[in-house]
């Protein structure tokens, strides 16, 4: 017997992404804000591709949106943001699920899809950054980094809230 998937029975169509909150930590900790074409500051995110893990995906787009090859992943943060966008006439739910890296280095080198970066302050970023989901999910960032200087992880990643 044939099944129709969800979105020809005329479900919700649906999506996921992985991204990544990056920060590098010289005398003062900076947050990596990418301007996007459509004008809109927010972190390094794309599609998952086939067969990848989540945390492939987040390596993937990390180099080839900002050219950084060596982050090293902040063990334990895993946030989950999703909403609504519209394409060709239908609404999406989007999934994003973010990781915290750190980076050596402040090269960057932009993909074509960005018009822009930024390595900002924490104060700075939150400022900066367009959308609530996403000052969100940099202050969950800094919450887990605080957490983990101070040797406190209760209640900070949103698999445990």
């Amino acid at each position: 017997m044939w099944l129709q998937s969800r979105t020809e029975r005329g479900a919700m169509p649906s999506e996921k992404s992985c991204g990544a909150v990056i920060f590098k930590q010289n005398m003062e900790k900076k947050y990596l804000l990418l301007h996007y074409e459509g004008g809109h500051w927010d972190f390094v995110k794309g599609h998952v591709e086939g067969g990848e893990t989540e945390k492939e995906t987040v390596l993937r787009e990390t180099q080839e949106e900002v050219g950084i090859t060596d982050p090293s992943f902040i063990d334990g943060f895993r946030h989950r943001i999703s909403y609504y966008y519209r394409r060709a006439g239908r609404t999406v739910l989007k999934e994003v699920i973010f990781y915290l890296l750190e980076s050596k280095t402040d090269a960057v080198r932009l993909s074509r899809e960005h018009v822009g970066f930024d390595w900002l302050s924490y104060e700075r970023a939150y400022a900066r950054l367009t959308y609530k989901n996403a000052k969100d999910t940099i202050e969950r960032a800094r919450d887990y980094l605080e957490s983990l200087q101070q040797g406190n992880l209760s209640g900070v990643t949103e698999e445990s809230r």
